[in-house]
């Protein structure tokens, strides 16, 4: 965490201590994390690809639009993938699956995971990953009664929020532990998941949680 979310950390728990001297701390400590990626949007040349829907739109209501993606996650030895749907407004994660393959299937059971908890949003967004370009994760969207939208090649900023997630994620949890198995890593990484959507309080999101944030838009009726 930066100085700014361990204050916030800080003060929700009850201590009231200031960025500037969380900074100085910090500084002392002189902690540095390292990152490694591998390539998950590798595109199918047979797959139909869809444009982009949400450029200039106004997103102001949880399930309005969705995100998807899939993340290369390291262990001490070997990796897996973690492939997530968060709420675009509120950046609550929906649904999330640890799996050691690149799959549609596995993109496909994140999605249903989120239908049965929170109901269908009007767009669904990902990238132009073969896993989402794929027949069986493109009719499940548009079977639900959503639209399917798509980064342009390469651009990593149409899908931003969740590129948020996965840096967050990662120096916050990934890179301080060495997963000794998949069923480790699925574990911690869904705990880390659930304390961020209910504990852990965003800059953007006027200092609420990805929960508080949810269910503060959610459309009246479907919160009722």
């Amino acid at each position: 965490m930066g100085s700014r979310m361990l204050r916030d950390q800080l003060n929700r728990m009850g201590y009231h201590v200031g960025r500037r001297h969380v900074s100085t701390l910090m500084k002392k400590m002189g902690m540095m994390p390292l990152s490694c990626q591998r390539q998950t949007s590798i595109k199918h040349p047979g797959h139909q690809i869809y444009p982009y829907l949400l450029r200039g739109m106004a997103i102001n209501q949880a399930n309005q639009v969705w995100a998807l993606d899939t993340t290369y996650i390291p262990m001490s030895k070997g990796f897996v993938y973690l492939t997530a749907v968060i709420d675009w407004t509120s950046l609550k994660v929906l649904a999330a699956k640890v799996a050691i393959t690149l799959e549609a299937c596995h993109a496909v059971d994140v999605l249903e995971e989120a239908y049965q908890k929170y109901g269908c949003p009007s767009i669904v967004n990902v990238d132009q990953g073969s896993q989402f370009t794929a027949e069986a994760f493109v009719s499940r969207v548009t079977q639900a009664g959503a639209r399917i939208s798509m980064d342009g090649r390469g651009s990593w900023r149409d899908n931003v929020f969740i590129e948020r997630l996965w840096k967050t994620l990662k120096y916050d949890h990934v890179y301080l532990h060495a997963y000794e198995s998949v069923a480790d890593a699925r574990s911690k990484i869904l705990t880390f998941l659930k304390w961020y959507n209910s504990d852990r309080p965003h800059s953007s999101l006027d200092r609420m949680t990805p929960d508080e944030k949810f269910f503060k838009t959610l459309p009246a009726l479907k919160a009722a």
